[in-house]
């Protein structure tokens, strides 16, 4: 809810930021007395009568006025500090407040997401909550553009810790793929209805209660979600992540041909909302003479197939846990076919049928693909996952830092409708890559492992799975290295164990 909130609430605040700055520039104009021009000097002081004036001439007892249809308009008097074109650039500053927070992000998250492997998963949480607090008060008493900027950008920071150990989280908490995709499927659930519901909650709040009320109740949830986090994780008191094992570095995950289908998936679905949210608005207006609510209700049905879609896949993913890649192409063709349908529309009940089917697509592959990531850094690396969902939380960015200040461009340059084509034709022929995911998903961690390891009076209670591998392991091989010494001083044989950590089916 905090990224979309601002949607509706900033771009009005901006152009009534504008126009009191304009209306006092106007003020201090006029305060001063700003003196007129001098009249031009007569160019003839002894001037010879003339029987009309009509066209300019000079007469005995008339002043010097040039013809009007040769007279120049003059330009407006400038205002200090509005801006020159009030219209493009007000379009422009607003692009970048609203995808300065994906900037910021972008640029964080490779940094955030070994910070997180190395510290653990609740403590970068708790930061991410602590930054996002400080950015919505920030949003609530600002007033000029540079404070919104600064708020934003806050905002990134922020995300950048909490969106990407919020998800690895959840990875590691659930080791097994059943319940880490229903688990997953829920927080995307959440991540959609706070997204879709976001506008028109803070454009009412808006409206009625002033600017201030939609930031300062998101702080406050905010504050809460920080405090129930101290008391269910207590990212201060948990020891274990000293004997964290060493993850992957995000270089050779990048570098890893799966992770980077994937991440381009995520990428590619993700760009036409990214896109059509700061234009669909004009096009709305401009098509099919949109009402104020129905331009600001524009996604809210679309949140009812996004869910349809997280449940779907997680179902299906219990039944065949090995066509994950195919669920993900599903998506993307369903994406593509969507954005291509968006400019045929002429009516408001025309367009939902499309952008829910958008929000359908983008959820099928959110849903099969974001579990997929953890399955093969199970399978590949070491099971630690703040590297490989901040590759995922750099592949939306991308799309969300691109989308406010291209978007508009492109329309101007090429039109609304080349630029849906383009969006639904670039989903449709990604979908066949996901192909070289296939042989890959059929590959299932051994349970020998786990089983062997986990096998005594404890669960796995600890940060993460791996840490009481870790340790199991170690007392594993000591104790069987007693037990060969043992054996040997006994004159017995003692068997190789099987190293195998996997089997292929």
């Amino acid at each position: 809810m905090l990224y979309m909130v601002i949607v509706p609430i900033i771009p009005d605040y901006i152009a009534a930021l504008d126009s009191r700055g304009q209306g006092q520039g106007q003020g201090q104009g006029q305060g001063q007395g700003t003196p007129s021009p001098p009249p031009p000097p007569n160019p003839n002081p002894n001037p010879e009568p003339s029987s009309s004036s009509s066209n300019g001439s000079w007469g005995p007892n008339a002043t010097w006025e040039p013809p009007r249809a040769l007279l120049p308009l003059p330009p407006p008097p400038p205002v200090p500090g509005a801006p020159a074109k009030a219209g493009g650039d007000q379009d422009l500053r607003i692009g970048v407040l609203f995808a300065s927070k994906a900037i910021l992000q972008l640029l964080v998250n490779p940094l955030s997401g070994p910070f997180i492997d190395r510290v653990g998963y609740a403590l970068p949480l708790l930061i991410g909550l602590s930054v996002m607090f400080l950015s919505t008060l920030t949003f609530a008493f600002a007033e000029d553009y540079g404070t919104l900027f600064a708020a934003r950008s806050l905002q990134g920071l922020g995300s950048a810790f909490a969106d990407t150990s919020g998800i690895a989280l959840i990875a590691d908490k659930f080791p097994e793929e059943p319940e880490r995709n229903r688990a997953l499927g829920i927080a995307l659930a959440f991540i959609s209805f706070g997204s879709l519901v976001a506008p028109p909650f803070g454009g009412v709040l808006y409206q009625f209660a002033g600017k201030r009320t939609p930031f300062l109740v998101l702080a406050a949830v905010c504050l809460l979600d920080g405090l129930l986090l101290l008391l269910a994780v207590r990212p201060f008191g948990d020891r274990a992540r000293d004997n964290l094992p060493v993850g992957t570095p995000i270089y050779r995950l990048m570098a890893d041909p799966y992770i980077a289908v994937v991440a381009g998936a995520l990428t590619t679905c993700n760009i036409p909302l990214a896109f059509l949210e700061p234009t669909i608005a004009t096009w709305m207006l401009q098509t099919m003479a949109a009402s104020e609510w129905e331009m600001g209700l524009t996604w809210l049905p679309a949140f009812f197939p996004h869910v349809l879609g997280v449940y779907l896949t997680v179902r299906l993913a219990d039944r065949f846990p090995q066509l994950q890649w195919f669920f993900g192409a599903l998506g993307l063709a369903v994406i593509g076919a969507s954005s291509c349908l968006v400019p045929a529309c002429r009516s408001f009940a025309q367009l939902m049928a499309p952008l829910c089917g958008l929000c359908f697509g983008i959820a099928l592959v959110d849903t099969a693909l974001l579990p997929t990531l953890a399955f093969l850094v199970d399978v590949r690396y070491v099971s630690v996952y703040g590297s490989v969902y901040a590759i995922a939380d750099i592949s939306y960015s991308v799309a969300y830092a691109l989308g406010p200040i291209a978007a508009g461009q492109i329309v101007r340059s090429f039109g609304f409708v080349q630029l849906s084509l383009g969006m639904g034709l670039a989903n449709v022929l990604y979908a066949p890559l996901l192909l070289a995911l296939r042989n890959i998903c059929k590959v299932k961690p051994s349970r020998s492992e786990r089983d062997v390891l986990l096998l005594d009076e404890e669960g796995p209670k600890g940060l993460y799975d791996a840490i009481g591998m870790e340790e199991r392991r170690r007392r594993g091989k000591e104790k069987k290295d007693k037990d060969k010494d043992k054996d040997k001083e006994e004159g017995k044989d003692f068997p190789e164990e099987d190293s195998s950590d996997y089997d292929c089916t």
